[in-house]
């Protein structure tokens, strides 16, 4: 059960990420939570766990991280 509260709380940070970057229209839901697994690892290894926490994710921390994911992917997926 762990693990599917985990993909919750990803797809909603991923989502939340896309929202704030406005590039959320172009991400599907299987782009939304890895942005979110993967932001919240970045985030956490960067600005630590500071926060409220969800899932075993430091929420703030885990939002700013998926936000630079997201911006970096997009930065280098519209330059072609």
């Amino acid at each position: 059960m762990g693990l599917i509260w985990s993909i919750i709380v990803g797809a909603i940070i991923g989502a939340l990420a896309g929202a704030i970057t406005n590039n959320g229209q172009s991400m599907g839901w299987i782009a939304n939570i890895v942005a979110g697994l993967v932001g919240s690892a970045i985030g956490q290894a960067l600005l630590g766990s500071w926060g409220p926490s969800l899932a075993g994710m430091a929420l703030i921390p885990s939002i700013i991280g998926a936000v630079i994911l997201v911006l970096i992917v997009s930065f280098f997926v519209k330059r072609n």
